[in-house]
């Protein structure tokens, strides 16, 4: 991901490092070179002035003895003997298609500029070697133009730590705006302050405002949907039962009262089955944005919905109690109602005649929990989470189920960032399925037990 305060550092340390750079060749330009062009300058009068006196007479080599410059001299032969002129200068050799050179060597402790050059003679090629100090001038040309150049540098290090402290100041806002979103849950709404935000962000904040007022239309508009649908499939369906009911209880409808049995499974069937795909609506993340969340009694509840499938499970012939510590949570309730109603009726379901269901309430580690444990045949680990998909149903499962119900309840337990897992009951026998709630969310427990 790019870093703004990056991305700008690198693009002010390009042009700034070159401007550096290029006032450091304007110093050697303006200062330094000058110098050594006035060095140089001299070495070649000295130069051209001694090899005109370097000349052959009577056969023998004579060179006469002292540059007319002053300048220190020295000239050698191919062999690199010297026929005249000081043997402290190195003897250098003229090499390739250029017949002179300049250098820059240390003699003695001092720094010499030489100018190497081989003149041709009757003897062979002379090379004759021309010297004088480095000036003073110069090296304090070349001092200043270094002294210059790490100022520049230095100079740039300090340009580009305040530019990156004003950066950091500068995107405060930004990131204060960022930590504001990125603080809220799903389900905060609210619209963003726009009266503290800077100018150039202004627009973004009405942006985000304007697409949190269209997602609380949309949640509101679903919720409202959800509900009427609720409303008309469910009162034509209750209606129906109540007309089958009365029908079956009819003397004149013996001879199809069995066909009004099946007639009035079916129904309860669709029932059960639309109340289901209403509550997996209801549980859907994308509608509860705004899902209230409330401090619940987890015991409480769970007594509620023992007492609206206790004349079930007593007809069915089956165990239904509950080990209950007073514990409390923060959801919306009547999605927690739900989540326990599909565990309570999923367990009774698959739990055989002369079995046991147990609901239990606690607390471990500072955390609230749920269970619902049955006798039943139990889920293979293998389809543990399988089984929380969508319409999924184990091959012989009894009933005509549509799958949803551990769906509904996985979609509930996210939605309030719960855990969910399921395990076999106790000594391997049935199945337990356990909600576990944030810590955060969890509120004392009284050890009470029901």
């Amino acid at each position: 991901m790019t870093s703004i305060s990056r991305k700008l550092i690198f693009w002010l340390a390009i042009p700034l490092s070159l401007l550096a750079l290029c006032g450091g060749l304007l110093h050697y330009f303006n200062v330094v070179a000058p110098q050594v062009l006035s060095t140089d300058r001299l070495l070649k009068d000295a130069q051209t002035s001694l090899s005109l006196r370097v000349d052959e007479v009577g056969g023998e080599r004579q060179v006469i003895g002292e540059s007319p410059t002053h300048a220190r001299f020295a000239v050698r032969d191919r062999s690199g003997a010297l026929l005249a002129g000081d043997p402290a200068l190195p003897p250098l050799v003229v090499e390739g298609a250029a017949n002179s050179f300049f250098r820059t060597v240390d003699v003695g402790g001092r720094k010499l500029r030489l100018l190497v050059e081989e003149h041709p003679s009757a003897l062979g090629p002379l090379t004759v070697t021309v010297a004088a100090p480095v000036g003073g001038d110069e090296t304090v040309a070349r001092y200043g133009l270094m002294s210059t150049l790490l100022w520049d540098f230095v100079y740039l290090d300090i340009t580009l730590i305040l530019v990156w402290v004003g950066i950091q100041v500068g995107l405060r806002p930004v990131l204060q705006l960022r930590d504001e979103v990125a603080e809220r849950s799903p389900q905060d709404l609210r619209p963003l302050v726009a009266a503290t935000a800077p100018r150039e962000l202004a627009p973004l904040v009405t942006t985000l405002n304007r697409l949190f007022a269209t997602l609380r239309a949309s949640v509101q508009s679903q919720q409202q949907f959800i509900a009427n649908t609720a409303h008309q499939l469910r009162t034509p369906i209750t209606a129906m039962l109540a007309q089958l009911e009365s029908l079956a209880a009819e003397p004149d409808a013996a001879p199809v009262r069995q066909q009004v049995a099946s007639l009035q499974e079916g129904v309860r069937q669709l029932a059960r089955s639309a109340n289901q795909l209403l509550t997996l609506a209801r549980a859907d993340p994308a509608v509860n944005l705004s899902a209230k969340r409330e401090q619940v009694a987890l015991d409480a509840l769970a007594r509620e919905v023992l007492g609206k499938f206790l004349d079930r499970a007593v007809q069915e012939n089956i165990d239904l109690g509950a080990d209950l510590a007073s514990v409390s949570t923060r959801a919306d309730p009547s999605l927690l109602d739900d989540l326990l109603s599909n565990l309570v009726d999923n367990a009774l379901k698959y739990t055989p005649a002369g079995g046991s269901v147990t609901l239990s309430t606690g607390e471990r580690a500072g955390q609230a929990f749920l269970s619902v444990e049955d006798t039943g045949p139990g889920i293979p680990p293998a389809d543990r989470l399988r089984v929380r998909e969508r319409f999924v149903r184990l091959p012989n499962s009894p009933g005509h189920g549509s799958g949803l119900g551990l769906a509904i309840v996985a979609e509930i337990a996210g939605l309030f960032d719960a855990t969910m897992s399921i395990d076999s009951g106790a000594n391997q026998i049935g199945t337990k399925v356990s909600i576990v709630f944030p810590a955060a969310a969890t509120g004392e427990a009284t050890g009470d037990r029901a």
